[in-house]
């Protein structure tokens, strides 16, 4: 395990060449005040975890000191943003620091709200303490749910003044993922006719994972990576949509290569169950909605597989692309017979499944509480934990799909111990609601880390009981529901 003084990084993306980006050095604050550092990143990263209390983060963590090797580097993309193309695309606020490599896997930094880049356009190139907690935060949900995730190495404040809705103070964090290459870096490369720069980041990216293609034509290696990014993507939705996790802002500028939850922005966790939920306050035409995302995802990667034409034939896009919707509808299914304590498959399962939804949708039911009492349900009657969660007017037909559930059961092998321990490990007792996440958000600006702290290891230990924080697990009040969140780009 190293100090943070011995960490050394390489830069194997940015010795791609200039098509890729530019070499841009970080705007550190004058006076960074360190936050907090996540010990399980940083033993991922072998850092030894000890080092979490080092000071020095206030200065790793700004870029006023730069870890060894370090070449901080923007990366240029574009992308589709709310269906239409953006040229002028990039990281205009982020910079990659480079690549550090712990057994077998390589991890890139890359340290957001750094300042200005020539892709910043009109923006200050900083983050604020809010976006940046909550992408901190959010990383750690989902990766807490089992859902491929970027995460975050640490966080630091400022008193520098960022103009966003309001005056807020700057902050920034790392984030760590395999690979920051998004669908946009293929479209940037297409839609500008540098196809010999397209062939080398295809080249590059089969290299880091899937090795078995090196030295294969462009079309074989660009027909492998479709098919992996679309394998990837529709679990990644599937997982999604079973947790009940909105994105927000599934821009093509948005999507990871290797199928990552990317970019946080205005995300959401579902209160009450409603499909059209719409968790981003500039989504005036709702594209993004919760049930939406299966469709956009699937649009993204035609624009990801247009940019592939230039070496692949429309057939075989088609071709690669059909296999979304049969994967994802197969991984989603699984994901939902474990929550209702499923082992075995049956034809009915996806009626069952549906007929809970509309039942939930009806009740207008905590999707999250509701999930988590039926984990502790034994086919007692009455079934008073969740008529606690369905309204009154809605007990008849709860009633009902509890009796075909109960029917359903039946045919299982397991007690219902058993199925209560599956289920309990399937359905979190703690999500990341906005309502959590402001109240940390405002105490954090007050300079009180306390309820970050609290938090943080409720999200990295969801499905615990975790007695003595009942209060993180309650739903939210009304005024904590649909509450307005931007990007804060």
């Amino acid at each position: 395990m190293k100090k943070l003084d011995q960490v050394s990084l390489s830069h194997h993306f940015a010795d791609l060449g200039d098509a890729f980006g530019t070499p841009v050095p970080p705007s550190p604050f004058e006076r960074p005040d360190f936050i907090h550092a996540n010990p399980a990143v940083m033993q991922q990263l072998g850092i030894d975890p000890a080092e979490a209390a080092n000071p020095a983060w206030a200065e790793y963590g700004c870029g006023k000191r730069l870890f060894h090797g370090s070449r901080p580097f923007a990366m240029k993309y574009t992308g589709h943003q709310f269906g239409v193309y953006n040229p002028d695309l990039g990281d205009g606020r982020a910079l990659l620091l480079g690549e550090l490599e712990r057994d077998g896997t390589r991890w890139e930094l890359h340290l957001k709200g750094a300042g200005k880049t020539p892709y910043s356009r009109f923006g200050d190139g900083r983050a604020v303490l809010r976006s940046t907690i909550r992408e901190y935060l959010g990383g750690e949900a989902l990766y807490g749910l089992g859902i491929p995730t970027t995460r975050a190495l640490c966080i630091v404040g400022s008193d520098e003044p960022v103009v966003r809705e309001k005056i807020e103070t700057g902050a920034m964090l790392i984030r760590v993922a395999e690979t920051h290459i998004r669908f946009g870096h293929f479209e940037y490369l297409f839609y500008t006719k540098q196809l010999e720069a397209l062939h080398r980041l295809v080249e590059f990216t089969c290299a880091r994972f899937l090795p078995e293609l090196e030295g294969q034509p462009a079309a074989e290696q660009a027909e492998a990576l479709l098919r992996f990014t679309t394998r990837r993507s529709a679990s990644l939705v599937a997982g999604w949509q079973a947790a009940g996790f909105a994105h927000g802002v599934l821009n093509t500028d948005n999507m990871s290569i290797i199928g990552d939850t990317f970019d946080y922005g205005p995300y959401g966790f579902l209160d009450d169950y409603e499909p059209n939920f719409i968790c981003n306050h500039s989504d005036h035409t709702g594209r993004y909605a919760f049930e939406q995302q299966p469709g956009v995802v699937l649009w993204n990667l035609n624009a990801l597989a247009h940019a592939f034409s230039a070496f692949v034939g429309a057939d075989t896009l088609r071709d690669c692309l059909e296999e979304f919707q049969p994967l994802l509808i197969d991984e989603y299914a699984a994901r939902m017979r474990t929550k209702l304590g499923l082992q075995q498959v049956e034809d009915g399962d996806q009626h069952l499944c549906a007929e809970l939804l509309q039942l939930l949708e009806q009740a207008q039911a905590d999707y999250t509480l509701f999930f988590r009492a039926l984990a502790h349900y034994r086919g007692e009657r009455p079934p008073a934990s969740l008529q606690e969660i369905v309204p009154v007017a809605q007990h008849a037909a709860l009633e009902q799909w509890l009796n075909h559930y109960d029917q359903r059961l039946t045919h299982e092998q397991s007690d219902s111990r058993t199925r209560n321990r599956t289920m309990l490990a399937a359905n979190p007792k703690y999500i990341l609601r906005n309502y959590l996440a402001q109240k940390v958000i405002e105490a954090a600006e007050a300079h009180d880390f306390r309820p970050l702290q609290t938090l943080f290891g409720l999200l990295q230990a969801p499905f615990d009981e975790h007695p003595e924080h009942e209060s993180w697990a309650a739903a939210p009040p009304p005024s904590g529901k649909h509450m307005p969140i931007s990007c804060s780009s």
